[in-house]
Order: C-alpha cells, then structure tokens, then sequence
C-alpha cells in the first residue's frame, strides 16, 4: 500500500496535469471530514465537494466515483444505480475504497484515480465559483475552479443529487 505521501503525490501530479491553477490546502487529519475542515478552516459548505466511491452490486461489483456537493445528498438508489445498470447501488465501504484508489475515506478526491474507473459530476458542483475537493489523504484538501474537474477526461456532468 502506497504512503500518504505518496498518494499526495500523485494526486497532485493529476491536479497539475489538467492545466488549471489550483491550491493544496493543509489541514490536520482530524478535521478533514467535510464539515469539520470547513468550520476549522473557513470555507463554505456550498464550496466543499465530497468525492464518493458507489458500488454497484453485481457480479462482479461495478464502482463509479460521484462528485456531488456537501449541501446536496447524491441519489445513489436512483440516478446512480441505473447509470450502474444494476439493480442496487451502496455506498463503497472503507476498505474498498482503499483498495480500489489507494486514498482513505476524508481524503478521496478524483485526481489519480485508477483509469477504469468512471468519474461522475454533479452539474451544481460545475456552477461554484471554486471547490473544494480531498487531497487523497486526510492532511490536505485541493482548492480551485471547476475547471479543475472538466479538466479530467472522461468524466460525465450530471444531475446526481437527489
């Protein structure tokens, strides 16, 4: 299992492969839970963008990566699971997530995510001025435009939350 150190690392190196100006935020691993790191640190929940690994249960399993802002709750009974194309959908758990990206739950961002995996925006994350998103470990957090997010390749807009 690779370091924080080196997931950051990598993260990073993502985050500056899009072109976009963007900022590394530190913050102590005990605040990075969404509203913790903003009531700490003086960022807006409307800003603050939570990275979510789903799983579709199959066989095998199909995971997807969803953006969706902290102020809105993602429809993964709904819009989600039939993107899946599966008959349930759940949140991934902890060790999944793990393993699937190498990040921990408070850090997952989508920059450096393994390339098979679908990444998955909701359209009002697109409308903030600026974002907040995990570092990919819970020491740090990525701050800058959605541009940042259009910027990745392959990721699909759309209306996720519920």
């Amino acid at each position: 299992m690779a370091s924080d150190e080196e997931i950051e690392a990598r993260v990073r190196q993502a985050a500056a492969a899009t072109g976009v100006r963007f900022e590394v935020v530190a913050c102590d691993p005990a605040l990075a839970d969404t509203a913790e790191f903003c009531r700490a640190y003086g960022y807006a929940l409307e800003d603050s963008a939570n990275c979510v690994l789903v799983k579709g249960k199959s066989d095998p399993p199909v995971f997807a990566a969803c953006i969706v802002l902290a102020t809105n709750r993602l429809d993964v009974n709904g819009v989600v699971r039939r993107r899946l194309g599966t008959r349930k959908a759940s949140f991934a758990g902890a060790d999944e997530v793990e393993a699937l990206t190498g990040m921990t739950i408070g850090g997952v961002t989508p920059f450096g995510m393994p390339a098979q995996l679908p990444i998955w925006i909701d359209a009002r994350a697109m409308a903030r001025e600026r974002i907040v998103l995990g570092g990919g470990s819970r020491s740090c957090k990525i701050v800058g435009p959605p541009a940042l997010l259009s910027a990745l390749g392959g990721e699909v807009v759309i209306d996720l939350a519920g």
